[in-house]
């Protein structure tokens, strides 16, 4: 027999399960910190509107890129990396772009363009109507997953 406070558990599991996922500012989705492929694309499916297109196709072009790497949401963000070797790239939502992180960016050939705080780390800022630079990305995320990743 069930008790009355395991079935409310359940109940109230059952609705969160359900629930639309909360958007941050800028529309980034709130999702549960996770490892793998599934918290992964519960993130992209939550993504707003044109924003979804562009973090599918980073998945699909990062998943062809490097075979077998590692997926995890962390910080509300989407986070690649090889297994034991630490993570080498993110993106996450804002208002009018998607920001791809590369962790060790400055040691890339070419450099990315968005400069920031931290030495290594550099950016590419994706907007809506900017073509989508599949050739350079792809060298960018081959060079990046060669390299020695970030322990976060």
């Amino acid at each position: 027999m069930t008790k009355p406070a395991t079935r409310a558990k359940a109940a109230k599991k059952k609705v969160a399960a359900t629930k639309k996922p909360v958007l941050l500012a800028g529309g980034n989705p709130q999702i549960a910190k996770g490892e793998g492929d599934a918290v992964l694309q519960s993130y992209i499916a939550a993504m707003p509107g044109w924003k979804r297109e562009i973090g599918r196709r980073l998945d699909a072009l990062i998943v062809r890129t490097v075979p077998g790497v590692h997926k995890a949401v962390k910080w509300n963000s989407p986070f690649y990396g090889i297994e034991g070797d630490g993570w080498f790239l993110n993106f996450h939502c804002f208002t009018a772009y998607v920001k791809v992180a590369f962790f060790r960016g400055a040691s890339l050939k070419p450099v990315p363009p968005g400069a920031s705080k931290h030495k290594d780390v550099r950016y590419v800022d994706i907007r809506e109507d900017d073509p989508f630079d599949e050739a350079q990305l792809g060298d960018w995320i081959r060079q990046a997953s060669r390299l020695p990743g970030e322990r976060l």
